[in-house]
């Protein structure tokens, strides 16, 4: 794959990725198919890249505990390239804040 040297678009995305704990899994193209899936390991931990039945990329950390089901990962497709996000802050849910306080009107 090349890429013109003044492709201003793709190096800002890329260098948001890197900054972001965004890393580089494969090219789309290792997994054409659905149901096609690929296993790396990235910072030693086994992360699995799959073609969901609806064409999309996702990928799941796989869990060596007994019983452990596979744990979604963010998982990003830009310019054929599969990214995915493995930072713990990045996949927790957050309650939205509730305003306890009473306006003066009241």
């Amino acid at each position: 794959m090349t890429v013109p040297p003044d492709d201003r678009t793709f190096r800002r995305e890329m260098a948001t990725a890197y900054r972001s704990g965004w890393h580089f899994i494969d090219l789309v193209t290792a997994i054409p198919h659905r149901g096609d899936s690929l296993m790396v390991t990235l910072f030693g931990e086994p992360i699995l890249v799959a073609r969901e039945e609806d064409e999309d990329v996702r990928a799941y950390r796989c869990l060596r505990r007994p019983r452990g089901a596979p744990k979604p990962v963010r998982c990003a497709v830009r310019y054929g390239m599969v990214f995915v996000n493995l930072d713990q802050r990045d996949h927790q849910l957050f309650e939205p804040e509730t305003s306890t306080a009473t306006p003066r009107s009241a």
